[in-house]
C-alpha cells in the first residue's frame, strides 16, 4: 500500500481523541478527522472513507458508538471497526458484539495494542500481508 492508511476518530473526551491521533501518526496512519459523535461521524462518512474506525461507546448526542457502527455498516459497508472505551458493563459488551468489531482497546490505550490492533484490522480488511 503506497499511501498511509485512513483513519477516523469517533471520540467525544477531546484529550483522548488527541492521545489517539498522536499515537497513531507516530504509528504511520493518518487521521482523517476526530469527531465528538456520531452524527458527526456519519456527516464524515458521507463525504469522506477512511480505511478505519477507532469508536467510543459513550458519545456525545442521540447515537451511542454501537448504534452508529450499526448505521455506518448499514450505510457505507463495512468499514472496519475497533472499539476504544473505558465502559464495558456485559450487556453494553454484548451489544457491541453485534457489530462485529475487529477488537476492543479499554481506555487508556497502551501504544503496542493500539497498533497491533489497528494492523490487523487493516490487514484483514485489506486481505493483503502488509501494512505499508
Amino acid at each position: 500500500m503506497d499511501q498511509k492508511p485512513s483513519v477516523l476518530i469517533v471520540e467525544d473526551e477531546r484529550i483522548i481523541a488527541m492521545d489517539l491521533k498522536f499515537k497513531l501518526s507516530r504509528l504511520g496512519f493518518c487521521v482523517k478527522a476526530a469527531v465528538p459523535s456520531g452524527e458527526k461521524a456519519l456527516d464524515f462518512l458521507s463525504q469522506s472513507r477512511p480505511d478505519l474506525i477507532l469508536m467510543d461507546i459513550m458519545l456525545e448526542g442521540q447515537l451511542d458508538g454501537v448504534e452508529t457502527t450499526k448505521q455506518i455498516f448499514r450505510q457505507h459497508g463495512g468499514i472496519p471497526v475497533i472499539y476504544v472505551t473505558a465502559f464495558t458493563d456485559t450487556a453494553t459488551y454484548d451489544r457491541a458484539l453485534e457489530t462485529r468489531p475487529h477488537a476492543f482497546l479499554s481506555k487508556p490505550v497502551d501504544m503496542e495494542d493500539l497498533q497491533a490492533a489497528v494492523k490487523t484490522a487493516i490487514l484483514r480488511q485489506n486481505g493483503s500481508n502488509t501494512v505499508n
